[in-house]
């Protein structure tokens, strides 16, 4: 008798704990409709187009700066493969000193010009300057050539973290600007005046474009294998890359696949889901969110 009033009241404390949970779960609020950013204005995205439309040249010439010591790979060689394949401007890839750009976290890449030889040459300064995310943001000579080209007209853009670069050369006080979510507080802290505009890739603010993180940053579209080759090898688009290391007998295993014709979108699918099968899916996830990329 005992064991069966046992049995009943277990299951009746089951019940009303069962039952008070239903109720709490039903008087919770509702989930909130996954966030969507509102449509921009069509006036909005006429203004900037014509905010960034060719300064000086009916074909634009674009300079693409760089640290030697340390640039941001995709920073540094995105625009220029997009670009160089477009085949609407003249871009020239450069670097503060003479010799390689050393890239982050890989390659080494030999520039068509220092800063130096591009003033001589085009003493009116580019159309447009692509600042990268550099190891340092206070380098002198990349800071003192950035202010001078925007003193000749140039559009300057800061891709992703390079805003921090454009900011500190004083090209974002006062302006309307955004960058990478992971250095916007490091942002506003250095530069207060600029104003932060959530909800946009791009915005561009009286000669000086920002970017957030390179959305669908694509992996590199001239894979390059190094087989036994002392020299630089160029790439399809044009750029020295230069071995870091030299052999003849390495294995397939260690030799990167071509991506032939496929589409940069498809490759980088590709990639993520060789970084998932390599390393987990959270590795995979990390690294399409630092690319602000959308799964």
């Amino acid at each position: 008798m005992n064991l069966r009033l046992a049995s009943w009241g277990a299951l009746g404390a089951a019940a009303l704990f069962l039952a008070l949970g239903a109720a709490w779960i039903l008087a919770l609020p509702p989930a909130p409709a996954s966030a969507r950013p509102p449509p921009i204005a069509q006036e909005e995205v006429d203004a900037t187009v014509a905010a960034l439309k060719p300064p000086k040249r009916q074909r634009p010439l674009i300079a693409i700066i760089g640290i030697n010591d340390a640039t941001e790979v995709t920073d540094y060689l995105m625009p220029w493969g997009i670009l160089r394949r477009a085949d609407v401007a003249d871009v020239v890839a450069l670097a503060t000193q003479p010799g390689p750009v050393a890239l982050y976290p890989a390659l080494s890449v030999e520039p068509q010009a220092t800063v130096a030889q591009f003033d001589a040459r085009h003493p009116d300064g580019a159309d447009y300057v692509i600042v990268p995310a550099m190891s340092r943001d206070d380098d002198p000579a990349a800071l003192q050539w950035i202010r001078g080209q925007a003193a000749r007209g140039a559009i300057v853009i800061g891709v992703c973290a390079g805003a921090k670069v454009v900011g500190a050369a004083g090209l974002l006080d006062g302006r309307r600007a955004t960058t990478h979510w992971y250095y916007l507080d490091e942002l506003r802290e250095r530069h207060p005046s600029v104003t932060y505009v959530a909800d946009r890739r791009l915005v561009v603010d009286r000669g000086v474009a920002t970017t957030t993180g390179i959305t669908a940053s694509m992996p590199m579209m001239h894979a390059v294998t190094f087989a036994g080759s002392a020299g630089a090898v160029r790439t399809r688009n044009g750029m020295r890359v230069l071995p870091d290391r030299i052999a003849t007998d390495w294995s397939a295993q260690q030799r990167l696949a071509s991506f032939g014709d496929r589409r940069p979108a498809q490759a980088l699918d590709e990639t993520l889901l060789a970084i998932a099968a390599r390393h987990g899916m959270r590795t995979a996830d990390f690294v399409a969110m630092q690319l602000e990329y959308p799964r």
